[in-house]
């Protein structure tokens, strides 16, 4: 066993190294997914999947992960995400189809789910006052520093050696987190006073539904909104959310539906849901802008984003500051007015040709960049602190998983306005058969005649636009929503303190 002085620091190490892994893993896919098109012969649709299903399984299980964590122990049930997400990493790396690749990516969210849902009490449990506060910090900006960062990773991997290492990294990194994990971390479970109950079939009725009413989304442009598979899928998620609704009147289960009558809250879970929509939900159709349109690598892409990632990382450095002065209503509004910016200068650069198109480009990320680096910080304060003392954790976990099902929710959703104004763009001419619509919706210009190459890139152009005026119209929905937050936690323009050292205690 350690000693108790390194246990601290082992138990940093392996939980910041478990929230690079499942933080990276949501944002590196995108600069591989051209390539990930071609190596398995998939389209639009399936490709969006291997986003998706890891961001939708990891945002539905978070909270059920979390009371198992608090029943077996928070190390026990870290260990077996960790376990769990290296292999699914193998299969992803190995996986000779998409659809094998999509119920890896779907296991590997799960993992995650596991992974994350303790790390905040395992470092609450070796540290105490400032350190722990300390501690959380530094953890959070370590993994958002990886998820600013995926794009280039990824782009490195792919270009140098295949996308499939993008997954396979994980492996190595994986076994030795685990090996840390079962040797160096101590062990914790919750008082017994504040264990949840674990709600299986909430669980399962939450994550039917949320796959029941994504899969239109991703299939409507293709099949057809009118197709019977289509409506049936709409038909069964809105019966499960439903029952899902029915099934939480107790209180005691995997949600507390109490908290959505806090006006601050349930303002501060649904700007946390837009905000993921508007920025990771948009990403992936803004690399596949960039490689097909401007015909760059993996690599090129990835060092083109830089101005988005950094701006993030640098923005993050001062928003601190900026809590002490202003309120969380005004410091959201302004984040959501800068993404606003950022994505009609994206499509303005869609149209713009040379330097005055790259420079529009640079700007309108580093808007972006800085509008994701403004909004987060207030929201976790408003959405923590506006809750009773008894459900903060619970407000936390559930505020936590609104943002991948806000990442899948966008991929899916500018998915179908993607695939509805290409469609629309190409036309019905000669030539325009469905594997061409196949190669221009996943950015495979250069499989086309020729001939047919103009107007590809023209129709994925005016696609790329609308899909960024539509995101824009969804930030202006999150400046005016901003000030459902008026009146609550932080009004003054400070986060309580009440509601940092609870998020720092609940997984």
């Amino acid at each position: 066993m350690p000693s108790r002085r390194r246990t601290p620091r082992w138990t940093f190490a392996l939980v910041s190294a478990g929230g690079v892994m499942m933080t990276l893993d949501v944002t590196v896919v995108n600069v591989a997914l051209s390539d990930i098109a071609r190596d398995v012969d998939a389209g639009l649709g399936r490709v969006q999947w291997t986003v998706s299903a890891y961001s939708l399984a990891f945002g539905a299980l978070l909270l059920t992960a979390g009371a198992l964590s608090d029943r077996v122990g928070r190390r026990t049930v870290f260990t077996a995400g960790m376990a769990l997400f290296t292999l699914a990493s193998a299969a992803c790396g190995l996986a000779p189809d998409a659809g094998t690749l999509i119920a890896a990516r779907a296991a590997q969210g799960l993992g995650g789910a596991m992974v994350f849902a303790p790390t905040l009490a395992l470092l609450a449990a070796v540290y105490e006052g400032a350190r722990r506060q300390a501690a959380i910090a530094a953890f959070a900006a370590i993994a958002s520093a990886a998820g600013a960062l995926g794009p280039i990773v990824g782009g490195l991997f792919v270009q140098v050696l295949g996308w499939r290492w993008i997954f396979l990294v994980n492996v190595p990194i994986g076994i030795l987190v685990v090996a840390g994990a079962l040797t160096r971390m101590p062990d914790s479970l919750a008082p017994r006073g504040d264990r949840r109950r674990l709600d299986l079939t909430g669980a399962g009725l939450g994550v039917g539904a949320l796959l029941a009413l994504h899969y239109p989304l991703v299939t409507g442009p293709e099949s057809g909104w009118a197709a019977p598979e289509v409506l049936v899928s709409a038909a069964v998620g809105v019966l499960l959310a439903a029952a899902l609704v029915a099934s939480q009147r107790r209180g005691d289960g995997l949600l507390d539906m109490t908290l959505l009558r806090v006006r601050a809250f349930s303002g501060a879970a649904v700007l946390g849901f837009l905000a993921r929509l508007t920025s990771l939900g948009v990403l992936a159709f803004v690399t596949l802008w960039l490689q097909s349109t401007h015909a760059y690598s993996p690599l090129e892409v990835g060092l083109h984003l830089l101005p988005l990632t950094g701006s993030l990382l640098v923005a993050g450095l001062f928003v601190a500051r900026l809590q002490r002065v202003f309120p969380p209503d005004q410091l959201v509004a302004a984040g959501f007015a800068a993404q606003g910016l950022g994505l009609t200068g994206l499509a303005l650069a869609g149209t713009v040709a040379g330097g005055t198109g790259r420079a529009v480009t640079v700007l309108a990320l580093v808007l972006l960049g800085i509008g994701g680096a403004v909004i987060f910080p207030p929201l976790m304060g408003i959405a923590v602190g506006s809750a009773p003392a008894d459900r903060a954790g619970m407000a936390s976990g559930l505020t936590n998983a609104c943002y991948p099902l806000g990442t899948a929710t966008g991929v899916a959703v500018f998915g179908a306005v993607f695939s509805a104004r290409l469609s629309d763009g190409l036309g019905t001419g000669p030539g325009i058969t469905a594997p061409v619509r196949e190669a221009v919706e996943t950015g495979r210009l250069e499989l086309l005649d020729p001939a047919l190459q103009p107007l590809a890139r023209t129709a994925f152009s005016g696609a790329f636009t609308t899909v960024c005026l539509a995101s824009a119209l969804v930030c202006l929905l999150g400046v005016l929503a901003a000030r459902t937050l008026r009146g609550g936690p932080g009004a003054a323009g400070k986060t309580p303190r009440r509601s940092r050292t609870r998020v720092a205690q609940t997984s």
